[in-house]
């Protein structure tokens, strides 16, 4: 057993410590290095510097407050060639492990990717079909709405028309009819547009609904108002009457 001060190199004793184990120690023999602690950097860095020469570390302890020892034991050439290999074997074998994890995740990370992509456009389909769905079921509504709404309205105008039709069972009655150019505001033109709604005599036109009266204004665009002649009809019967 050798011991070896190395507190006068301060932080730079680690190629003073190498030569004397390679010089300084015999095959099988145990070495005793002291060191100052330093910053406390040193104490992992020496024993890690031992490992990578290849000899045994024995020992690392405390010494004073500021110095710090190792053992080692140096090991024949044989050995630490063979352990050389196995800290290069295991370097290359974790290398290759971190490469195939990085692979693994990269691969995982295309996938997951891959995936989340499809689903956002399974997503997009989905709400693309829906609105076409609701589009096509409010189109529907709207026509459906649109087509009731005209069968009212043609309902609607054809229960205006009954009182012309009753008019016009009449016409078979009295085919002749008044004269109803009497009437003010009626000429000819408009005489033949009443006996085609089925209204022939004076009493017709004064007795004539307010939905008669707005279908010759709206139909036949009636100059003027026409209640004014449905009210001269009634003072033509008055005065008839009397």
């Amino acid at each position: 057993m050798k011991r070896y001060d190395l507190r006068h190199l301060h932080d730079d004793f680690y190629d003073r410590m190498a030569e004397l184990i390679d010089q300084g120690l015999k095959v099988g023999e145990v070495g005793i290095f002291l060191f100052e602690v330093g910053d406390f950097s040193h104490i992992q860095r020496s024993a890690d510097f031992i490992k990578e020469l290849g000899h045994d570390l024995m020992n690392s302890l405390k010494f004073n407050e500021v110095d710090w020892t190792i053992v080692v034991k140096k090991v024949d050439e044989e050995t630490r060639k063979a352990r050389a290999e196995a800290v290069e074997k295991a370097r290359i074998e974790a290398e290759q492990k971190a490469a195939e994890a990085a692979k693994a995740a990269e691969e995982k990370a295309k996938a997951e990717a891959a995936a989340a992509e499809a689903k956002a456009k399974e997503e997009a389909e989905k709400a693309a079909a829906e609105a076409k769905a609701k589009a096509e079921e409010e189109a529907k509504a709207k026509a459906e709405a649109e087509a009731k709404a005209k069968e009212e309205a043609a309902k609607e105008a054809a229960s205006k028309k009954v009182p012309a039709k009753k008019a016009s069972a009449k016409k078979t009655e009295t085919p002749k009819g008044d004269d109803l150019t009497k009437i003010k505001g009626i000429g000819k033109a408009y005489m033949e547009k009443l006996n085609s709604e089925g209204i022939y005599t004076v009493e017709d036109v004064a007795n004539m609904t307010k939905e008669q009266i707005q279908m010759m204004e709206e139909k036949y665009s009636f100059k003027g108002d026409f209640k004014e002649s449905v009210a001269d009809a009634k003072k033509l019967l008055q005065a008839k009457a009397k």
